[in-house]
């Protein structure tokens, strides 16, 4: 087996097999992760280069398609072949160089790593939840390389508000495409009211930018969308052509199914772009507050009813972990996938962390600014149960999304010094809540939550070592 037999025909096959099954589907089918650094440029497009050479040995007479561990030169092996048949391989980092730098490693490693476990058939749940899962690094990747003007050395915040904006919307199941009138009036008004470093009632300049960026669509208008910049032609074009637009379909699909993909995203613009302001009143505003926002992870099973069950018993006994509600369809998550996902949210969180310290935002009262991650976590971990070890039962009601009432509390409270991370956080009922935050007992049920919050937090990351060599996975590039 040697790449290097590989010809510009095989190639040829082997993108057009990419384009008919789409990256995704392409990438699960042979076990490759998705690419982090360089790519095979073809007709506009950009391949998967190692995925592309390893499919390409398949078509060869007599030859099968090589799996990631089958390339003795690793990735060098794959660009030397492409690069010797006259094909031009590019690099992620030379090819678009953002005006402000931003820290999105673990964000993409996350995404990647939810890529390989696709890969390597650990239990994804669907195909089309598969699709999810190993998205999602690409986008952090590109939020990564939003090209984002400086006001005083700091971010201008045109392109995370209007992330934020379309991300709570998708979040809440609202419309995907509106028309101009709408989003230049409640994106505008949105920068009018919560912009803090100069940004001006303008919604054209964010949008022309993240359509560059690939991230938005618009639609209904004629000739080309003009650059992000420069007032009059750009405000002409948009009021002449008045088009419809917002997130592209496969980001919107992304964000409206999948709390990891949420909770990841948000915390990465929070903390790449939000160093010194308080984002507290945004996220309230677009429907991320991490207070209030209460819609379950929808990555690993879409039907939450049916995952979590609807509540207590007909006899008003609480429901035992696994167990589902009279009528709904038995369904066991698979724990080494739910383990994988908590393990990535957690080292999510860990970054969140390091990046901002104790959490602190200064203002005129301090506040924390708690990650998005954490509390999946906490959310994946519990599978809609009350963690304190003596609850008496869970209320009968549901959210509106179907999922149990639970909220995510920290044993430790941030203002005494605890960490904001899985393992100083439970998931209770409003009664255990109370009796934690206001009852007599409140100390001695601390104590007991917070062995509680540790022995869960270790037996989850023990089910995820505990896959076994059958889940390993292949190394991309």
């Amino acid at each position: 087996m040697a790449p290097s037999d590989v010809t510009r025909t095989e190639i040829s096959r082997a993108i057009e097999e990419f384009d008919r099954l789409g990256r995704d589907a392409f990438l699960r089918t042979y076990g490759f992760r998705p690419a982090l650094r360089y790519f095979l440029l073809h007709d506009g497009k950009r391949y998967d280069s190692k995925a592309i050479v390893g499919v390409a040995h398949g078509y060869l007479p007599g030859r099968q398609p090589l799996a990631p561990a089958d390339f003795s030169g690793g990735l060098a092996a794959a660009v030397g072949v492409l690069r010797a048949l006259g094909y031009r391989v590019v690099e992620a980092q030379a090819e678009a160089e953002a005006e402000v730098e931003v820290e999105v490693e673990v964000g993409a490693e996350v995404g990647a790593e939810a890529g390989a476990e696709v890969a390597s058939g650990a239990g994804s749940g669907s195909d089309d939840n598969a699709v999810l899962l190993g998205a999602y690094g690409e986008l952090v990747r590109r939020i990564g390389r939003l090209k984002v003007n400086k006001a005083q050395g700091a971010p201008l915040l045109y392109q995370p508000m209007t992330l934020l904006w379309a991300l709570g919307r998708a979040g809440r199941g609202r419309a995907r495409v509106l028309p101009w009138s709408r989003v230049e009036e409640e994106l505008g008004g949105l920068l009018e009211r919560r912009g803090t470093r100069g940004e001006r009632a303008r919604a054209d300049y964010p949008v022309a930018a993240l359509y560059r960026a690939g991230l938005w669509e618009l639609s209904g208008h004629s000739g080309a969308v003009p650059p992000a910049h420069g007032d009059a032609t750009l405000a002409r074009w948009f009021a002449e052509q008045q088009p419809s637009g917002g997130l592209t379909e496969a980001v919107y699909d992304l964000l409206r199914r999948s709390g990891e993909a949420r909770a990841v995203v948000v915390d990465t613009l929070v903390d790449t772009y939000y160093q010194d302001v308080d984002p507290g009143p945004l996220l309230r505003e677009v429907g991320l507050d991490d207070d209030e926002v209460d819609v379950p992870d929808e990555t690993h099973d879409t039907h939450e009813t049916e995952r979590y069950g609807t509540g207590p018993h007909e006899d008003g006994q609480p429901y035992q972990d696994g167990q589902v509600a009279e009528g709904a369809e038995r369904f066991t998550p698979d724990p080494v996938v739910l383990a994988a996902a908590y393990d990535r949210l957690c080292r999510a969180a860990e970054h969140h962390e390091k990046r901002r310290g104790t959490g602190r935002v200064s203002t005129t009262t301090e506040r924390y600014v708690r990650s998005r991650a954490a509390r999946q976590a906490v959310l994946e971990r519990c599978r809609g149960l009350c963690e304190n070890p003596g609850c008496t039962g869970q209320p009968a009601d549901t959210t509106p999304s179907g999922a149990a009432i639970v909220e995510i509390d920290h044993v430790v409270d941030l203002q005494l010094g605890g960490r904001d991370h899985p393992a100083n956080m439970v998931a209770l009922c409003p009664n255990c809540h109370a009796v934690k935050t206001r009852g007599r007992r409140r100390e001695k049920l601390r104590a007991v939550l917070a062995e509680e919050a540790g022995k869960r937090h270790a037996a989850t990351l023990a089910r995820r070592r505990s896959r076994g060599p059958g889940g390993s996975t292949g190394r991309g590039d």
